[in-house]
């Protein structure tokens, strides 16, 4: 061994020992966890439960930092830009911010794979079809076979232009060969009343946005884009089982860190969120939101993220679908 790879060796045994021993007094203040969407959402009501049990577990502050605005690239640039000691870790919504990256790259100009480390990921919530009443539908089946005999009068709302709602709507229609009428709303809210009203057909909708209408009868629930049916409403069945084989649409959560966190954080917060999600008080807290908890290693959160970024890739070039 020679004098320079002698070297090397002990520089890189260095730094383990000293990321090693920076891991065992993390955290010693408080942690901020920014959030890129407003108070209320998905990703707030899940950064909020994870924040104060790790809160409980570390015996230090876990601040919910929300930084709206962009659709999420304000925040998650920001976050990608914060020191790399594991003091500031970003709530991902995975699966809008891999949406931006393609649809709106001049905005969101940051990437997630090249500027984060994956911690977990930490749930997903799944959307629903739902339809006015007064469409003569009551099945998935039914709901295709009009969309196809009456191309571009079929009505589809969502909650804006490059939300998971609008990709799921574009990719079904990538799916079943049909061409719904995307109408974009400023958010899920006043899309679900339009639908309500009967203004627009159908949406492709979250469960906690859309359940309260469904249980009264204002909406009608046609399946839900799940690999496994929803706790939330368990006689409605897949799109795969009801005839629209694959087709699952999921808004996804995760935490990430700014890239070159020392990996025994990395691996400390991975831990804990490992045991947090397993509590099941946070279950529950989670599953009436509609969200289903999901843990992952580092590595396979890594995982995720390329292939939700590569799957929307491709829905958005097939679709030529464009930010207006």
């Amino acid at each position: 061994m020679n004098r320079s790879t002698r070297f090397l060796g002990l520089l890189l045994a260095a730094l383990a020992i000293g990321s090693a021993a920076f891991a065992d007094t993390y955290p010693s203040r408080p942690i901020t966890m920014v959030v890129a969407f407003p108070p209320g959402g998905a990703s707030d009501v899940i950064a909020r439960t994870i924040a104060q049990k790790l809160a409980e577990r570390f015996g230090q502050q876990v601040v919910v930092d929300n930084r709206a605005g962009a659709g999420g690239n304000i925040g998650a640039k920001q976050a990608s830009m914060a020191k790399n000691d594991g003091y500031t870790i970003l709530m991902g919504a995975i699966t809008a911010h891999s949406i931006a990256q393609t649809l709106t790259p001049q905005t969101a100009n940051y990437r997630l794979e090249r500027d984060f480390a994956p911690i977990s990921m930490l749930g997903n919530v799944p959307l629903f079809l739902v339809v006015n009443p007064s469409l003569p539908v009551k099945s998935l089946a039914e709901f295709v076979a009009l969309a196809k005999s009456k191309p571009g009068q079929i009505t589809v709302a969502s909650a804006g232009i490059g939300t998971t709602q609008h990709l799921g709507a574009e990719l079904f229609m990538q799916m079943t060969g049909t061409k719904l009428l995307h109408v974009p709303y400023k958010g899920s809210g006043p899309a679900m009343t339009d639908l309500i009203g009967g203004q627009v057909n159908a949406t492709f909708e979250t469960g906690p946005a859309a359940l309260t209408f469904i249980k009264s009868g204002q909406v009608r629930a046609l399946a839900v884009a799940a690999k496994n049916r929803s706790a939330l409403l368990p006689d409605l069945p897949t799109a795969s089982e009801a005839g629209v084989d694959g087709f699952e649409v999921s808004g996804t959560y995760g935490l990430l860190a700014p890239v070159g966190t020392p990996p025994a954080i990395i691996d400390r917060l991975n831990a804990e969120t490992k045991l947090i999600l397993e509590l099941p008080e946070v279950k529950a807290r989670l599953a009436e939101q509609g969200v289903i908890p999901t843990y992952t290693t580092p590595a396979q959160t890594s995982e995720h993220i390329r292939n939700e970024t590569a799957k929307w890739a491709k829905v958005i070039k097939a679709g030529n679908v464009v930010a207006q």
